[in-house]
């Protein structure tokens, strides 16, 4: 007798994290991903019937308002799309019995603990980003116990728009490329997350109970300006012209929001709980330049 795959259901479709869950191959699970044309978390009193519509045996939140700066002077699109939606969706899964994993962010921390932030440590967000997305947070957590939240950090992709592309992008046209030293944080591949979500899934699928929240980034903590030279290094090797790179401090480079100085995520109660961890941010980037550069590496020159 042939098993019906259940329906895996991500909030999201044109965003990083949502792309490389839609490439993704979940044991058990057939993926749908719905666009804002489909379910538009800024609508939240529209979210039941389009649970109701696809009967989901699981739901990814991998939508938000990410716009960080922008946020600053759009605070009413921020907490509608970050908070007002999670909780309508989060209430509609409750009613549903249908579990929710719910993808949030490093930016929930105001930067100032000099360790790696564990999940017990006190929130304290810089922004309007980070604000709304720690009420979404809560709402999450008020809706129900049968969810998942995992933070993570710094991810990049060979979709959209991200740190790693911006670097490629500079080096095309630009000898010298300044970038800050002093934040840290765990770069976290896009691909690693939905394959690690996918294997969460699965687990929940099958009853396991890896409820509450959690961290899920990169093993490996670097800086911005370490994180670009590993990420020229690699590009070199594929043939891209390669700028040199300084070093400067975040005061030489203001923005209209203010960034955690530390976003290292100690991830430690994840794999206690399911053994599972994310690889490092230097496999991520030669996987990432091997997708975005295919005809470098088909070429023979990486």
């Amino acid at each position: 007798m042939t098993t019906v795959p259940a329906t895996g259901l991500v909030v999201g479709k044109s965003g990083q994290l949502a792309r490389s869950m839609a490439a993704c191959e979940w044991d058990g699970f057939d993926i749908v991903c719905l666009g804002r044309d489909e379910l538009d978390l800024a609508r939240p009193e529209d979210i039941p019937s389009r649970l109701e519509a696809h009967r989901p045996a699981l739901v990814v939140n991998a939508g938000a308002y990410t716009a960080v700066d922008k946020a600053e002077t759009d605070a009413a699109s921020a907490f509608a799309v970050n908070r007002d939606g999670p909780a309508a969706l989060a209430e509609a899964c409750a009613r549903a019995g249908i579990p929710l994993i719910h993808v949030s962010t490093d930016y929930v921390f105001d930067g100032s603990k000099k360790g790696a932030y564990r999940e017990d440590d006190a929130v304290s967000p810089l922004g309007v980003y980070g604000a709304s997305k720690l009420a979404g947070e809560e709402a999450v957590r008020a809706a129900g116990p049968r969810h998942m939240i995992l933070r993570t950090s710094w991810v990049y992709s060979p979709y959209g728009t991200n740190f790693v592309k911006t670097m490629l992008r500079l080096a095309e046209t630009r000898d010298e490329v300044s970038v800050v030293c002093d934040q840290f944080g765990c770069p976290s591949y896009a691909p690693d997350i939905a394959d690690a979500i996918g294997a969460l899934a699965t687990r929940l699928l099958s009853g396991e109970e890896i409820y509450g929240t959690f961290h899920m980034a990169g093993r490996d903590a670097t800086t911005w300006h370490d994180f670009a030279a590993g990420i020229f290094a690699e590009a070199g090797k594929r043939g891209v012209r390669v700028p040199s790179l300084k070093a400067i401090p975040t005061s030489d480079y203001p923005t209209p929001a203010k960034r955690p100085m530390n976003s290292r995520l100690d991830c430690a109660k994840l794999e206690a709980a399911t053994g599972l961890r994310l690889p490092g941010w230097e496999s991520g980037i030669g996987r990432c330049l091997d997708a975005l550069l295919p005809e470098r590496v088909e070429g023979g020159v990486s």
